[in-house]
């Protein structure tokens, strides 16, 4: 990374700035500008997130924000209702009164005199929610936005729930901002009041995994958000950005092909839940220097030629040996000029039972064959969202495979390379009402290491729609597709396509209220790959710079981290755990003089076979202090079943020094509904 101080514009930090929302209620915002912005008004750019840009994101706020402004920009970053310094309570995700108030601060924004009328908005993660959500709100001031790692569907294609299965990641996501809205506004903000506006959230602080559960069907609680419900809404040109590594790839391709009423460009690189110019995997790109080209095409009007680049950019990956963590992640930049491109073709492989993908039906064996995976499969997925590659990536899958009925190609006698999302579609049966099917995609070497290059996972309930499941009918055939996320990857001359497919995937996908066996009939199967050629002009893209960001805000660490991931068999127990450690140390704000502490620790147990012992806990532990104010908080999120029900378990208990000023526990049942 390079940071420049040498920006085209001196800029000036409004370090807090109030913005009074429509029922009084201040939000806190933290503001870069042009120094002359007053006397030469700017286009202002807009973050809008629940992450506290006084302390947590302080350093990355400022790189981006900082940057933006010395490009001749208002670079606002604004924290949600709740959340920071900002007044009220912060009580779920992209709730109306979030979008109002978004809408509200673009009023407001756009009628200072240092902004000149026009606004973008960029964020990743939530803050890519938000852009897109409020852009089908349609403010006034609104001319174009930036999402990152976002999505356009909250049931189908989010951290909660995946073809129906609920996710690991719905109680690690939970657990996440439980602990978040147990800090308190800082003092040096808001003066004396900072107790009382703490003790209010904590009040109000709960697990939001219990009106998750609540909804483990596509009703009209995740329809609220979903902008794919209407594309149509979105008027305005749309970056949607996000990486292999990611867990919302998927909304890039929809996004591009479902916005027609204004240009949508989507980029995709090898990263995981990171900004790109800070990508892990790399290579990072100059993506702050894309952004400021995004700007001035459509906030600026300046003729950079952006509108005649391809409208989807991806890293096609090489192959690569499997590992948990990578610091960059070979390969080359491809693109197309519209999705669906007519460059990808479907090519068609058959199953057979003799376990073989093979591209003719002749001497094809189509014996029924079976699989009943134990719980363990699953314990080298990775997260479904890595959100920094540290180390959460998929490992060697034949760590995986023992458990797994596996399809493979002969070696390949000309490489092959795929673009978009894989198709796998079964005949099969279930001995069980209520069953999953997982299903993977891997580059295996000649050496016979097998690297995850896709998968996905469906609730069988679900096959014919999210929003009404279905019982499987004992022992009966049916049909279903199961759509495994989208990818570029390059498979080499000599190696093999491997399908290996489950009944179980855990922790990535919670367990189904049963083991069950599934029956697959080959002869009635077929794996469907989107085949792209190699296109000569990939080798005439536009190089993106290297990436550069304007200096982050100085910190000193006092004690280092951890990141871990361990996965821990007790043969005399029979417990398999999966223990994810993320530890930020102790660090020092010098600017604010803010020291803080961060520490999670996950673990995901399950007992044998015994489907209903699936448990996932979390642990949080946050603290800040300067001078004699010091505070923390310590978080506990406990969620059990049985085949009936799930039984959520929380504690929060909040710490002023070494007195313990606020403490609470619940106990929630949750019917399970053919989850």
């Amino acid at each position: 990374m390079r940071y420049v101080s040498d920006l085209p514009h001196n800029i000036r930090c409004i370090e807090n700035q109030w913005i009074k929302m429509r029922d009084g209620v201040n939000l806190a915002a933290r503001i870069f500008l042009p120094e002359d912005a007053e006397s030469n008004p700017v286009p202002a750019i807009v973050e809008y997130t629940p992450y506290r840009k006084r302390d947590y994101m302080r350093q990355r706020d400022t790189g981006i924000h900082a940057y933006f402004a010395g490009h001749g920009y208002a670079s606002v970053r604004l924290d949600i209702r709740g959340s920071g310094e900002s007044e009220g309570i912060l009580l779920d995700e992209y709730l109306p009164q979030e979008l109002e108030d978004g809408c509200a601060a673009l009023e407001w924004i756009a009628e200072q005199p240092w902004c000149n009328g026009s606004t973008g908005m960029i964020g990743i993660s939530w803050g890519g929610f938000n852009g897109l959500q409020i852009a089908s709100l349609q403010p006034p001031s609104l001319k174009a936005i930036i999402s990152l790692c976002s999505t356009d569907d909250r049931y189908a294609d989010d951290v909660h729930y995946m073809g129906g299965c609920l996710l690991g990641d719905n109680l690690s996501w939970a657990a996440t901002m439980f602990a978040y809205n147990s800090s308190p506004p800082d003092p040096e903000i808001v003066g004396e009041r900072w107790r009382s506006m703490w003790l209010k959230r904590l009040e109000h602080d709960e697990v939001w995994l219990e009106q998750w559960l609540h909804h483990q069907h596509r009703d009209s609680y995740w329809k609220h958000g979903s902008v794919c419900e209407d594309f149509s809404k979105i008027q305005i040109p749309v970056l949607a950005a996000s990486g292999w590594a990611d867990g919302y790839s998927n909304a890039v391709f929809r996004l591009v092909q479902g916005l027609s009423h204004a240009p949508a460009y989507g980029l995709i690189g090898p990263w995981s839940h990171l900004y790109p110019h800070l990508g892990v995997p790399g290579p990072a790109i100059g993506f702050l220097q894309e952004s400021v080209r995004w700007w001035d095409y459509w906030l600026k009007g300046k003729n950079n030629g952006l509108a005649e680049e391809p409208r989807l950019r991806v890293w096609m990956l090489d192959s690569i040996a499997p590992a948990a963590r990578y610091h960059k992640r070979p390969g080359r930049w491809v693109a197309e000029d519209q999705w669906p491109s007519e460059n990808v073709s479907v090519i068609n492989f058959l199953l057979d039972g003799n376990k073989r993908l093979l591209r003719s039906a002749q001497a094809l064996d189509s014996s029924p064959l079976t699989i009943q995976s134990p719980s363990t499969v699953g314990h080298f997925a990775g997260k479904w969202c890595s959100y920094s590659a540290t180390p959460d990536l998929p490992g060697d899958q034949r760590d995986e495979d023992g458990g797994a009925l596996v399809f493979e190609t002969a070696p390949l006698e000309e490489k092959v390379e795929i673009l978009g999302r894989v198709k796998l579609c079964l005949r099969l049966k279930s001995s069980e009402p209520v069953a999953m099917v997982a299903a993977r995609i891997s580059d295996v070497a000649p050496d016979g290491k097998a690297n995850r290059v896709t998968y996905g996972v469906l609730n069988l309930t679900h096959r014919t729609g999210n929003e009404h499941p279905v019982k499987l009918p004992p022992d009966e055939p049916v049909d279903v597709c199961v759509d495994l996320n989208g990818i570029a990857q390059s498979f080499p001359v000599g190696h093999k396509i491997r399908l290996s497919i489950s009944s179980s995937y855990w922790p990535l996908a919670w367990l189904p209220p049963h083991p069950s066996m599934l029956t697959i009939y080959p002869a009635h199967s077929m794996l469907k790959l989107p085949v792209r050629p190699e296109n000569l002009g990939d080798n005439q893209l536009r190089t993106f710079e290297p990436p550069e960001s304007a200096p982050h805000s100085p910190t000193t660490q006092i004690h280092a981290g951890e990141s871990n991931w361990r996965v821990i068999r007790d043969l005399a127990t029979e417990i398999d755990t999966l223990e994810v450690i993320k530890d930020d140390g102790v660090w020092v704000l010098d600017d604010i003089g803010m020291t803080m502490n961060q520490k999670s620790v996950e673990k995901y147990m399950v007992t044998s076979d015994s489907f209903d012992s699936a448990t996932g806990e979390t642990i949080w532990e946050r603290g800040m202090r300067r001078g004699n104010w010091h505070v923390h908080t310590r978080t506990k999120t406990v969620l059990t079943c049985d085949r009936k029900n799930f039984y959520l378990h929380t504690q929060l208990d909040a710490f002023e020094k070494d007195e313990r000023v606020f403490s609470k526990n619940k106990h929630i049942t949750i019917p399970r509904k053919l989850v």
